[in-house]
């Protein structure tokens, strides 16, 4: 008898992995989403790999996880997955205090954050297709300006010979 299951948030192509509670400012970590949002997973994994901030192995371990869900949960290609979105939330903050001068206390906040990463599979097609085939029998216009040019160059050192 159990409960009844949730619909569906995402769409049929799409994927997601939530990481919480990660020991980051949502400042500090939108600027590694920043980096991944748009990109084609294979790219996105590489800025990850070489980056040097120290929370963008999290955010790495979050896109693998959101691309074993693609590939496992809904049959989903992993060549052709792309980064949909990658949205930064706050979370908890914990509060601390720092003893300071004459009695007195300096607050500290020590704020924790979360990503959620959706990846979406988006089929690329030839676009060599659309693209029309250059003609060789055609001159370029481009070509018939610098001629132009050096028959008027050409014209006014005479002109100023007449002159002088």
């Amino acid at each position: 008898m159990g409960k009844e299951s949730r619909a569906r948030v995402l769409k049929d192509h799409q994927a997601m992995a939530v990481a919480r509670n990660i020991r980051v400012s949502p400042r500090k970590l939108n600027l590694v989403a920043q980096q991944i949002r748009g990109k084609k997973v294979d790219s996105a994994l590489n800025v990850l790999t070489f980056s040097q901030k120290r929370i963008a192995g999290v955010v790495k371990k979050t896109l693998q996880s959101a691309i074993a869900n693609a590939e496992n949960n809904h049959d989903l290609d992993v060549d052709d997955l792309v980064v949909a979105e990658a949205s930064v939330g706050k979370n908890l903050v914990m509060k601390r205090f720092h003893a300071r001068a004459r009695g007195n206390a300096g607050g500290i906040e020590k704020f924790f954050s979360q990503i959620t990463i959706v990846v979406e599979e988006k089929r690329e097609e030839k676009k060599e297709e659309a693209k029309p085939a250059p003609t060789k029998g055609k001159a370029k216009s481009s070509a018939k300006k610098p001629a132009a040019k050096k028959a008027q160059s050409a014209k006014k050192p005479a002109a100023k010979k007449e002159a002088a």
